[in-house]
């Protein structure tokens, strides 16, 4: 937990309790089914947590946002997203019900009201939402076809409605990173994630903001 206050010293008692609960809960349900490897568990606040928060530091939602965590496996970014800002709105998707059954398993133990999750596919969703949130799914041109249909026009937050994206790789000339942005119709932004934290695993790391509309 000392990695997440660090950066996060302004957490309310509620908000430190709900993060201190998310070890139990995972490692309970890694004992049943492999939500998070092996070898990440014992990094869950570092590699997990902090790295989903790593998007509250490029935008602090406004109240009654709607976010969209996209694939979102047994919970990441949606639910550290969700304890950080409890007046925003998060469906959590997933297309593998068991992943769905983690999720709705721990929103439920630490009282998030502000999530819901369902097993589906993005593409039939026919809601729309202010931000999209995934992390690194898929390639970035693949990601923005599947979801830029599903995004709000019309922005209240810093920054326009669209993708929030947590991807690795290399940004320089040649790099699969940079070849995966000159793929999109439209500009994004990355945030060094470095710049952020300063833990190593974090180099190389990027929030990828990708406006839509």
């Amino acid at each position: 937990m000392e990695v997440i206050t660090n950066y996060f010293p302004d957490l309310d008692p509620g908000q430190l309790q709900q993060l201190a609960s998310l070890k139990e809960c995972y490692a309970d349900w890694n004992a049943k089914i492999n939500v998070i490897s092996r070898k990440d568990i014992d990094h869950l606040y570092e590699r997990h947590v902090l790295h989903s928060l790593a998007i509250a530091r490029v935008i602090s939602f406004k109240n009654d946002t709607a976010v969209l965590d996209a694939g979102t496996g047994g919970g990441f970014p949606g639910i550290p997203l969700a304890i950080l800002f409890p007046r925003t709105r998060f469906l959590l998707v997933d297309s593998i019900g068991k992943k769905i059954r983690v999720v709705e398993d721990i929103a439920d133990r630490l009282g998030l009201d502000n999530v819901r999750a369902a097993q589906e596919r993005v593409e039939n969703l026919k809601e729309r939402f202010d931000f999209v949130i995934s992390r690194a799914v898929t390639r970035l041109p693949v990601f923005y076809n599947w979801v830029n249909g599903k995004v709000a026009r019309d922005s209240f937050n810093r920054l326009q409605n669209g993708i929030l994206y947590l991807k690795g790789g290399d940004l320089s000339a040649g790099g699969e990173l940079a070849a995966e942005l000159a793929e999109l119709p439209c500009p994004a932004t990355c945030y060094s994630i470095s710049d952020f934290f300063k833990e190593s695993f974090f180099d190389m790391k990027y929030v990828v903001h990708i406006p839509v509309g």
